[in-house]
Formats: structure tokens, C-alpha cells, sequence
């Protein structure tokens, strides 16, 4: 059975068997064996009738992933079709170092967008190719640059935060990796002001990939020079974390103590909700729909119904296809049923 009250023992990631800011605008408001797929949720919630633009009140702290399909002002009226006032985008394709060129009226029309649907968090998730902790003289500089350049975009946004993958230290030197990185976020930082927040994002670890786990993030953070790093948080991806070994289905609380031994649950500003398509400790990062992974419903229900999570905003990252926005409604709808004690 799981632990009702904090854990005595703050844990360690669990292996698989195998060998494989700104202040949050938000207050108030079956257990499954490792590596085995829980079975589809039994009594999934209803699509609501109303207008998906009227689902989301303005203090509802869920979200999602949304398209900048035809420019970034496009958006947030995106997030009002799933029936969100919170959200995260990318600022230019993530697949590529070609930076974009933006009309100087972009960051104005992006503005008058989120006024007009009524938005409350806007975040960016960095490009895919950065990696602040390369060994490669030539591609750490290159990164630092595309770092600075995408910082430089979210403060023109006036975005919240701005979600980073701690990177890979590629030579295996791992402390040389977290050096590099502080290093790197520390340039950016320096140089563009502003009130986004970079957010590193526990990753599902191995090999030479930082940030998975608590204390390799606390490493890393320590590295930070202090006028920098109170700008720096933390993202927590459900997925992620049960890849890297952290049992939410067993150890929900001692998870946290971990957190909290670690890093401090203060520092702790946003949640990427993802089911797991592979068991605990896999060290793979394949997102599932919300209740239909390795994860099930119960980690889900016990994250939306902490008071400690409450103000915190909740981002999704779950599969698109074929509908990115009634998958994005399901997901959604499967997250509200289980904050008020539905679900199954």
C-alpha cells in the first residue's frame, strides 16, 4: 500500500529490471504493478456540450501544447478551441537552427490575442538540437546563441517560462556537462532581462543525458551563479519521471520527499502531464494518452487533488493525432472529472 504521510527514506530512481517567476496565478483551487499496462479507464468522461471556449474558467490551471501554425498570435485562440487559458508553444520549429524572422508588430498582435481569450500562462519549450552541455566547442556556442536567441523571443512575448532540456554530455564527462550548462544559461540569463523563467525539465535520463534525476538538477542549479538562479525552476514531466525510475504509481509521496530533499518544492513551477508508454525506470521517453500507459489514473488523480499542486499550472504534451484538438479535449476532460473525484 502507499504511504499516507511523507517517507522516512527519501529514495532513489528505480531501475528497470531490464538491461536496457513569475508567482502562479492559481490558489486554492488502481495502483499498477511495475511494467505491467494498466487496462482502459472504464467510465471515461463525456465530452461537455459547451462551447470549448466557455470549459476553462480563468483561474483553471490546465493546459497544453499548442500549434504556432501561422504565427505565434495564433495561439492563444488555440487554447481557447481545447478549452484552456493555459499554454505552452514553440517560438520558431524545434527541429531546426534557422532562426525566425518576426514582423516588429508580432510581440503586439501576440499581446492583444491573449487579452482578448483571456490567458493566463504562456510558456515556450525550447529547440530540440540545443545542447547547452556539448563538449564540442563549436556546437556548445551555437547553442548558447540559440538559447539566448529563444530567451530573447519569450521576453518580447512577455512569457512566463521557458522550458529547457538539460542537455548530454556527449564525452561522458557528466560534471563537465552541468559546468557548461550553467555556464550557458548563466550567459543567456545575463544578457536578456525580463520575467521568463528557464524551467530545466527532468528528463528520463541515461547514458550522458543530465538532469535525470533530483539531485543531478540540484547539481546543476548549484552551478548557476546566484543573481541568475532565481530565475531558473524546475519542470516536472510525469513521464519522464517514472522512465528515470521515480515510482508515481508505488511511492507517490516518497517521490516527493525526494523532491523536496533535493531541490525544494519551491522551486518547482510546472508539470508536464504525460502518461508512459514503458514501465518504471525504462529510461525512455514515450508520452501516452492520460490514463492508457504504464502510469494508469491514480498518479494523475493524487497530482490534481494535492493542495501543493494546486497554483502550479499543468501543461500537456500527450500524442496529437489524428485530432490535436479533441485529443487535447479528452485529455483535458480526463484531468477536470479527476479533480473533482471522477474518473476511474
Amino acid at each position: 500500500m502507499e504511504k499516507a504521510g511523507l517517507s522516512s527514506q527519501t529514495p532513489r530512481p528505480v531501475e528497470a529490471a531490464t538491461a536496457s517567476g513569475r508567482a502562479n496565478r492559481f490558489s486554492g483551487s488502481g495502483k499498477s504493478v511495475q511494467g505491467e499496462r494498466p487496462g482502459p479507464r472504464r467510465d471515461p468522461p463525456r465530452a461537455d456540450p459547451r462551447p470549448a471556449r466557455d470549459l476553462a474558467p480563468e483561474t483553471d490551471e490546465l493546459g497544453s501544447h499548442v500549434s504556432t501554425a501561422g504565427g505565434v498570435e495564433l495561439a492563444p485562440r488555440r487554447a481557447r478551441e481545447i478549452g484552456a487559458v493555459c499554454l505552452q508553444l514553440f517560438t520558431k520549429p524545434p527541429n531546426r537552427w534557422t532562426e525566425p524572422t518576426w514582423d516588429p508588430d508580432v510581440p503586439l498582435r501576440f499581446a492583444r490575442a491573449k487579452a482578448e481569450e483571456k490567458i493566463q500562462v504562456v510558456g515556450s519549450h525550447d529547440s530540440y538540437l540545443i545542447n547547452l552541455a556539448s563538449p564540442d566547442p563549436a556546437l556548445w556556442q551555437r547553442s548558447v546563441e540559440a538559447f539566448r536567441r529563444e530567451l530573447a523571443r519569450c521576453a518580447a512575448l512577455e512569457l512566463d517560462f521557458l522550458v529547457t532540456h538539460p542537455g548530454n554530455a556527449t564525452d561522458g564527462d557528466v560534471e563537465g556537462g552541468r559546468d557548461r550548462n550553467a555556464e550557458g544559461l548563466a550567459r543567456a540569463l545575463a544578457e536578456v532581462r525580463g520575467g521568463t523563467r528557464v524551467l530545466l525539465e527532468l528528463t528520463a535520463g541515461g547514458g550522458s543525458t543530465l538532469g535525470g534525476s533530483f539531485e543531478d538538477l540540484a547539481a546543476l542549479l548549484a552551478r548557476i551563479p546566484p543573481p541568475w538562479r532565481d530565475r531558473v525552476g524546475i519542470c516536472f514531466d510525469t513521464c519522464h519521471a517514472f522512465a528515470a525510475g521515480y515510482d508515481l504509481v508505488g511511492d507517490y509521496e516518497g517521490v516527493w520527499a525526494a523532491f523536496e530533499a533535493a531541490l525544494g518544492l519551491d522551486r518547482l513551477a510546472l508539470f508536464h502531464l504525460n502518461d508512459s508508454r514503458y514501465p518504471l525506470g525504462s529510461r525512455r521517453d514515450r508520452h501516452e494518452h492520460l490514463g492508457e500507459g504504464t502510469l494508469g489514473v491514480e498518479p494523475f488523480r493524487r497530482i490534481l487533488q494535492d493542495p501543493r499542486f494546486s497554483a502550479i499550472p499543468k501543461i500537456l504534451e500527450t500524442p496529437k493525432e489524428p485530432d490535436p484538438v479533441a485529443n487535447d479535449r479528452k485529455n483535458l476532460a480526463f484531468l477536470r472529472a479527476l479533480r473533482w473525484g471522477g474518473g476511474s
